[in-house]
């Protein structure tokens, strides 16, 4: 009799260790209210003035608990010394765990982008979160259009990423992604792999300012056109999210207004 006591208390113990875990690993690394510091463990230059920082979380198997679409925001000081807070989104994933990464554009004159600049591999960035208006529950549409500019791609990455990796999740996926250069195009080389991955479900149509000679995409602005030969066309069961510079978002919601996209189409990060 005693054994089986003792296996039923060990069962318990192992039961009650093992919801810990779920508990604790649902729960994330984030806190809403107060700063929490993170160390930069990698540091990857992808271009001239865009570079990939990987933070390491508290365990191997810790998860940043980052609801899908939303962002944290995060502390620095800028290059008189002066605190500066500003949003940014993760392109990893809760599945992605024991680490984060943020692609960031350092833009010359930005103020959190001399921080950026300044981090190097052991310092600890200040982050604080989740935050966001953005709500998701797989299949709640049948679709989505993206429309980005620039490093407004981060949000748009990160829910096409949850989306097609999610084995229950149908969604299609339709992104036009809009830079100057060819040379500005951030996360390229992750969303063509997808395209290739998941050919039936995510398209993505590049627009360009200042193409190079042989380029096969799109040119000039994000136009009514391109909206209406990319993106899924107006239904209750899709939405078009948006993330840019203000002038841009100004003109996409133009663009999808008078195309007949009403306000509950609409989301823009």
């Amino acid at each position: 009799m005693p054994i089986a006591h003792s296996a039923v208390a060990a069962l318990a113990i192992v039961v009650g260790a093992v919801y810990l875990f779920a508990s604790t690993k649902s729960k994330g690394c984030l806190d809403p209210e107060n700063f929490k510091e993170f160390k930069l463990v990698k540091r990857q230059q992808l271009s001239h003035n865009v570079a990939k920082f990987t933070f390491e979380l508290p365990t191997p198997t810790s998860a940043l608990g980052l609801p899908i679409g939303q962002h944290i925001s995060c502390r620095g000081k800028d290059s008189q010394g002066e605190e500066v807070i500003k949003p940014y989104t993760p392109t990893t994933l809760d599945s992605d765990v024991g680490y984060f990464e943020l692609v960031i554009k350092m833009y010359p004159q930005g103020r959190m982008s001399h921080h950026f600049r300044e981090l190097r591999v052991g310092d600890y960035l200040a982050v604080k979160g989740p935050k966001g208006r953005f709500r998701y529950q797989p299949g709640e549409v049948r679709a989505f259009g993206m429309i980005a500019g620039g490093s407004g791609i981060t949000p748009m990455f990160q829910v096409a990423r949850a989306i097609l990796e999610n084995p229950k999740d149908t969604t299609n996926v339709h992104l036009i992604y809009a830079n100057v250069t060819y040379e500005d195009i951030l996360l390229k080389e992750e969303l063509d792999s997808l395209a290739a991955k998941y050919p039936g479900r995510f398209k993505v149509y590049y627009v360009l300012n200042q193409p190079p000679e042989v380029w096969d995409g799109g040119v000039g602005f994000v136009s009514k056109e391109m909206i209406q030969t990319h993106c899924p066309a107006p239904a209750p069961d899709i939405r078009v999210l948006r993330c840019g510079p203000p002038p841009m978002n100004k003109a996409m919601t133009g663009h999808l207004d008078a195309l007949g996209y009403s306000p509950d189409m609409q989301f823009q990060f």
